[in-house]
């Protein structure tokens, strides 16, 4: 913890060497993208696209689950969801699945998730996967499931909806290779992730 709280002490000083940049912050957001990943520690978006301060508006869930739309019961994803589309005017959303991801691995190897019964309940309303009854070391076809599974949950947001029919809203499935640093983008109308 002293080595963040160090940067945290000295970030002024860095910040003020580009005034002008986050000067206009001051002044409000205009981000280009909703980027939704995992909370996974090893992503890190800004790191991923070379995104500066207010370029990204994120959204970080365990295993980047994308709630259905449910007016009865409002969500932080949902809400996070219908401001970047509706107040922030993003031009696209991102849903980034990673390898080595442990929310899809569990689902995948169907581990008995007893113990952290908020995770469970998550992950069970969260993925279409199913257990595939074998120990899978090698998650990248499954996560590229659930990344697609989560785009189609975005269409259930009448925002998303809306502005994606219009043509004003752009959707991207990613997965990232954790141990490698490639990103593969899904490629619509197949079922192929392609390198960037």
């Amino acid at each position: 913890m002293q080595g963040f709280i160090d940067h945290a002490r000295t970030f002024r000083r860095r910040a003020a060497q580009e005034a002008d940049a986050f000067g206009r912050l001051a002044a409000g957001q205009s981000p280009q993208a909703l980027f939704i990943t995992c909370s996974d520690s090893r992503i890190i978006p800004s790191a991923v696209t070379g995104a500066r301060p207010g370029d990204l508006f994120e959204l970080r869930t365990a295993g980047n689950i994308v709630p259905p739309h449910r007016p009865s019961a409002p969500s932080a994803e949902a809400a996070t969801i219908e401001y970047a589309v509706e107040v922030l005017g993003v031009a696209d959303i991102v849903v980034c699945g990673h390898s080595h991801c442990g929310a899809v691995g569990a689902v995948v190897r169907g581990e008995d998730l007893t113990g952290v019964p908020a995770v469970r309940d998550w992950l069970a309303d969260g993925t279409a996967l199913t257990p595939a009854g074998e120990p899978s070391h090698d998650l990248a076809a499954p996560v590229q499931r659930h990344v697609l599974d989560q785009l189609a949950r975005l269409r259930t947001h009448p925002s998303v909806a809306r502005r994606a029919d219009q043509g004003r809203l752009g959707l991207h499935g990613w997965f990232y290779e954790v141990h490698t640093g490639a990103v593969l983008s899904h490629r619509p109308g197949t079922d192929v992730f392609l390198p960037l």
